[in-house]
């Protein structure tokens, strides 16, 4: 079970790492919730590989500012499909 664990977090690390994906369109891609993808990728990530866990920490966090960019996209977009 430990090794699944693993190897789900080391998986889902190097999908956002090379699509630079949100944790939300990976946890689409994967099947899986938001909050496990958010678990394994910021705690579980860390203890099996570091290298990769700073790598993916930094896109999260780049995610992470430009959210509120992204939902004003959305909401404009979701208004100009009413009028």
């Amino acid at each position: 079970m430990k090794e699944e664990l693993e190897k789900r977090a080391v998986m889902l690390g190097e999908y956002i790492l090379e699509h630079k994906a949100t944790v939300r369109s990976t946890a689409k891609k994967f099947g899986v919730s938001k909050s496990t993808v958010h678990k394994d990728v910021s705690e579980r990530l860390g203890y099996i590989n570091k290298r990769l866990y700073l790598d993916v920490k930094k896109i999260l966090e780049i995610n992470k500012a430009q959210r509120h960019i992204r939902g004003g996209f959305a909401t404009k977009n979701k208004y100009a499909k009413i009028n």
